[in-house]
């Protein structure tokens, strides 16, 4: 079995930086990307960045492409998401998720992203 769990949400001011981190626990030794997530209130769940362990690959939405930054501790097993310059539309619920090679098969609890002006 996989654990994920998300910290770092929170309420933050437009233009301020966040930063998320997912710590994997359990068979996670064939891991092969983790992404983040994210899910506004009355929205579909989105894509928001993924990571590739071999080589370390970083893949973005274009809505948060040069403002947020996805990476990786292979020893401690997490994988962090920087976010700056966040905007209000950045609200919502992020989720980490663990793709073994597969699709994305585990997910975490999520985080509360909250953006205020």
């Amino acid at each position: 079995q996989v654990q994920l769990v998300e910290s770092g949400g929170g309420l933050v001011q437009a233009g301020s930086s966040l930063r998320l981190s997912c710590a994997a626990s359990g068979r996670t030794f064939s891991r092969y990307a983790m992404g983040w997530f994210r899910q506004a209130p009355g929205k579909e769940r989105e894509f928001v960045a993924a990571i590739r362990w071999s080589g370390g690959y970083t893949y973005y939405a274009d809505s948060v492409k040069g403002r947020f930054t996805i990476s990786g501790d292979n020893a401690k097993n997490t994988v962090y998401l920087q976010m700056n310059s966040l905007k209000l539309e950045d609200t919502a619920v992020y989720y980490c998720a663990l793709d073994r090679g597969s699709g994305y098969d585990y997910w975490g609890q999520g985080t509360q992203v909250t953006g205020s002006s």
